[in-house]
């Protein structure tokens, strides 16, 4: 798939209905959930789509060691949810903003842990190289798009609490195992655009 073929996709056809975690008063959480935005960024490197993921240090009190977008926390000052997404990538990855085209948003995904994630999708203008902030990120690594698109690699398994079931999506590439909030994002953003071949 070309950044064409992907743009296209995106951006003709209606979002899937969500079937990740329930409404919020469905949790049983201490406090209400913390906005977060993160970029789900894709570069055309070696003739094909990729996505690019980081490993989170371990050293982190929030998600230590996982496999994550960059992204975070929505702070007063920023504009957007857009601009959230933008300006951690930056911060975490150096991926300037005006190298960065956003395209949509996916659905919101909130998590246990208490965060309520907006999924920013956007293109790679040109090739950057990476200036990692090495205390948010240890690794920056990419996926190819074809391979996540592959119903075969990425895997649902079930799990209840309190007479409720969740999903729980994972997805193993290579060294790395791809879990949670992260790989259920993968996995609507391969759904949406998938959605013309099912």
């Amino acid at each position: 798939m070309d950044l064409v073929e992907f743009r296209l996709k995106f951006n003709l056809h209606s979002l899937p209905q969500s079937h990740h975690l329930p409404a919020s008063h469905q949790f049983e959480l201490a406090k209400p959930f913390r906005k977060a935005a993160v970029l789900i960024a894709l570069s055309f490197n070696h003739g094909e789509l990729q996505l690019i993921l980081t490993r989170r240090p371990t050293h982190l009190r929030v998600h230590p060691g996982q496999i994550s977008f960059p992204g975070g926390k929505v702070e007063t000052f920023d504009t957007s949810l857009e601009a959230t997404a933008l300006r951690e990538a930056e911060e975490e990855i150096g991926l300037f903003i005006d190298n960065v085209d956003v395209i949509g948003l996916l659905h919101d995904h909130k998590t246990f842990t208490g965060f309520d994630i907006t999924p920013v999708v956007s293109i790679v203008k040109q090739p950057f190289t990476p200036i990692i902030d090495p205390g948010e990120v240890d690794e920056l690594f990419t996926i190819p798009l074809s391979f996540l698109l592959n119903n075969d690699n990425r895997h649902t398994q079930y799990f209840s609490r309190n007479g409720i079931e969740y999903p729980v999506h994972f997805i193993p590439y290579k060294s790395y195992f791809i879990w949670g909030a992260t790989a259920a994002m993968i996995d609507q953003l391969c759904r949406l655009i998938s959605h013309s071949d099912t």
